[in-house]
């Protein structure tokens, strides 16, 4: 089954906008939301669970109602985007994305903030593909596209530091409701000036949806991630966890069946099977899958560990957004000189070394002799990364699959997140049992217990640290093996309509 979309005004394709560098302002601050809203609520948890009397085992949806709903979506999201027209969507994402970020700031129950949670992810998977497509089909002289790929990759990769920062802030000094109301005002704005310097494009051909394959992908995408949440709780062997893990594998493959068989599919195989393309998806996964988990743990580390404030917590978070600005920089002046390759491979492997670093960390060390280091080393090897992995995602990608391709680089970041925090929450609980069980006996006195748990709690973190660093290091494997792309290759037109 499949529905026409509207295709009544044909593709646009007059001349540049007149400023293109006020449309990357406003397509930057666009991803800036995207990316910071996963975070920002992480450090007002602990406050929004208490104000709205959310229990333990629902409060982890504050976080994983967005990502769902985000990374499920992403792939319908990119479609209607190439057929609607990309800044239709663009603009309809940020309003939408405002409207749910009011709801949620004021929400007086879980049920209506996690609604809000899903209607933010949902909307933002509208605006995400289309935000990456225009920026695609703005700049397409070499340098331009390599810098403002540039500045793209540095907001994809520090906004989730600068959302822990930012949460910080508000949650100390305001309320933990303005993590979610500040959004409000900014996609409004952005919204506004999107109408005046952002060009309108669309895909040329045919228009239908796969509702099928949006379907199945989307209910197998929430299955796995659900199925890999509940064995955190309940173990991989209990048979809620099994349920959930085969409903996702059926869902999956039955979508793959679907893309396949499909005269329109919602995401065609020639898009996710080419090798620079699959390369930088590839990536991308696994650098979610360890980097979302990093940042959770190193939140509990500062705070109960280290004894830091909400505050103090965004604060030391601030050295990954330079590192990650940084590294962004030197990627965009070497990225049309030595190409996405070696850039990819070199930064990856810079970040696996980062994220070992951090499995130094113990009970009485401090923030700067292992924390600020580590920091910095992943930082600047994740900036190095990101812009060329956006770049690579669209090499040879044609005008109608422009917006699944944009989709994907970010459904890739989002589902590897949201899989990668499950996976390693259970290793974590895990590996604090285990540790707790086998020095349980060196305890002789009562009194010594929370000094064995305090072990055990960060012994776990450098552990699932551990696991983060060796999901970046099969990242970086990924890159060196599977991308063959050349620097002129990212430098060449795409077949995207140009914007106005």
């Amino acid at each position: 089954m499949s529905i026409t979309a509207d295709a009544s005004t044909p593709p646009d394709i007059s001349p540049k906008p007149r400023n293109r560098w006020l449309a990357l302002t406003v397509i930057a601050v666009a991803q800036l939301l995207i990316v910071l809203d996963a975070t920002i609520v992480n450090i007002a948890l602990p406050t929004a669970q208490t104000a709205l009397n959310i229990s333990d085992a629902n409060r982890q949806w504050m976080i994983t109602a967005y990502t769902l709903a985000f990374g499920g979506l992403l792939l319908l999201g990119g479609r209607i985007a190439d057929f609607t027209g990309r800044k239709r969507a663009f603009i309809i994402g940020l309003l939408g994305f405002a409207t749910a970020s009011a709801l949620g700031g004021l929400a007086t129950n879980a049920e209506t903030l996690f609604a809000a949670r899903a209607l933010q992810g949902a909307f933002g998977a509208l605006m995400a593909p289309a935000a990456l497509s225009l920026l695609t089909v703005t700049f397409t002289e070499a340098k331009e596209r390599a810098r403002a790929f540039g500045v793209y990759g540095a907001i994809a990769g520090g906004g989730g530091a600068v959302g822990l920062l930012l949460g910080g802030v508000l949650t100390e000094y305001a309320s933990w409701r303005w993590t979610l109301l500040v959004s409000a005002p900014i996609a409004i704005v952005a919204a506004v000036a999107a109408v005046r310097f952002v060009g309108e494009s669309r895909a040329e051909g045919n228009t239908r949806y796969d509702l099928p394959g949006a379907f199945t992908s989307t209910a197998g995408l929430v299955a796995l991630v659900y199925g890999f949440t509940k064995a955190s709780d309940d173990g991989w062997g209990s048979p809620v966890t099994v349920a959930w893990l085969v409903a996702a594998v059926l869902l999956l493959v039955s979508f793959v069946v679907i893309e396949l068989r499909s005269a329109h599919p919602l995401l065609p195989m020639r898009v996710l099977l080419d090798r620079n393309r699959g390369g930088a998806f590839i990536a991308s996964l696994l650098i979610g899958s360890g980097l979302f988990g990093m940042f959770l743990f190193l939140t509990f580390y500062m705070q109960l560990t280290l004894g830091y404030s909400a505050l103090m917590s965004g604060v030391a978070f601030l050295p990954f957004t330079f590192g990650i600005i940084g590294g962004a920089g030197l990627a965009a002046q070497l990225q049309t000189r030595l190409g996405p390759r070696v850039l990819m491979f070199s930064g990856l492997l810079l970040g696996t070394i980062g994220m070992v670093m951090l499995t130094r960390i113990g009970v009485d060390t401090g923030f700067w002799s292992h924390v600020f280091p580590a920091e910095l080393v992943l930082s600047l090897g994740l900036g190095i990364t990101f812009g060329p992995m956006s770049s690579t995602a669209l090499v040879g990608v044609s005008s109608h699959d422009a917006g699944v391709a944009s989709a994907l680089i970010n459904t890739t970041q989002q589902i590897g997140g949201s899989l990668g925090t499950a996976l390693l929450n259970t290793i974590f609980t895990t590996a604090v049992a285990a540790y707790i069980t086998d020095h349980r006996a060196e305890v002789t006195n009562p009194d010594q217990l929370p000094a064995l748990q305090a072990v055990a709690t960060v012994h776990s973190y450098t552990v699932a640290f551990w696991v983060s660093a060796a999901l970046i290091g099969l990242a970086a494997l990924a890159s060196l093996v599977l991308i063959r792309a050349k620097k002129d290759e990212l430098a060449t037109d795409t077949g995207l309509p140009v914007a106005v």
